[in-house]
């Protein structure tokens, strides 16, 4: 199985190229220039660089969020015109997820792992996760403790106190607040924000093998809170 995987959750993002259970090739995007301006660009060099062209990918992976509204909306965008020409499923994957994946093949069976986003406006994007035995980027790897949600961090740190120990916070997220999370009790390790393009593909091997695709006009963002413009919006309105 072929699978042409996208993420715009960041500003850089990644594209990445997997043929079954092997990377073929994962590339960071330039931050110095948008999302619209690299796409489809970016998914189209990477094709070429290993003659490969989009009639010959069979699913199209794209992350859902949450991040970005501009740039979730130009990479699901572009993953549903590329599969609807192709007439190809997608498999829309949690950016969350996809980090919580990567930092799980480091971890033993039991062990926590936080996956925090910068979500600007001094909140993060979370979620807590529970490493199983089960293989690496199957959706049975890991068993969500806490769903994604926006919060401020102090607070999200707070809540989850009455949890064991967690092993690794992982995300740009976990980046921006590592002062706080080493203030916590515990030895937790602040994993650096990796680029998930690849995981991204290699979780969608596993759910595309089981038929969890949908068609392009299917796929929804993953929204735990209000895009930007509305609440901007909203506070104008209430200010009239």
């Amino acid at each position: 199985m072929r699978v042409l995987a996208l993420d715009t959750t960041t500003r850089a993002g990644s594209v990445a190229l997997i043929e079954d259970d092997r990377v073929i090739a994962e590339h960071a995007g330039d931050p110095a220039r948008s999302h619209a301006e690299r796409l489809p660009g970016d998914l189209m060099r990477l094709l070429e660089e290993f003659g490969r062209a989009p009639s010959d990918v069979d699913v199209f992976a794209v992350a859902a969020g949450p991040g970005s509204f501009t740039g979730l909306r130009i990479g699901i965008a572009t993953m549903q015109g590329l599969a609807f020409v192709q007439r190809r499923p997608i498999v829309a994957i949690s950016v969350l997820d996809a980090l919580a994946q990567q930092a799980a093949r480091e971890l033993r069976p039991g062990s926590l792992v936080a996956a925090w986003m910068d979500a600007h406006r001094h909140e993060v994007f979370s979620a807590l996760y529970r490493v199983t035995d089960a293989p690496a980027f199957t959706a049975e790897r890991l068993v969500e403790e806490e769903a994604a949600r926006a919060g401020d961090p102090a607070a999200t740190l707070a809540r989850w106190t009455s949890w064991p120990a967690i092993s690794v916070y992982v995300g740009d997220g976990a980046e921006a607040y590592a002062s706080l999370i080493s203030a916590t009790p515990g030895d937790a390790r602040v994993m650096a924000a990796p680029a998930v393009a690849a995981t991204i593909g290699l979780m969608s091997v596993s759910r595309a093998t089981r038929g969890e695709t949908v068609d392009p006009a299917g796929v929804q963002p993953v929204d735990v809170r209000r895009p930007d413009v509305e609440v901007k919006r909203d506070a104008e309105n209430a200010s009239r």
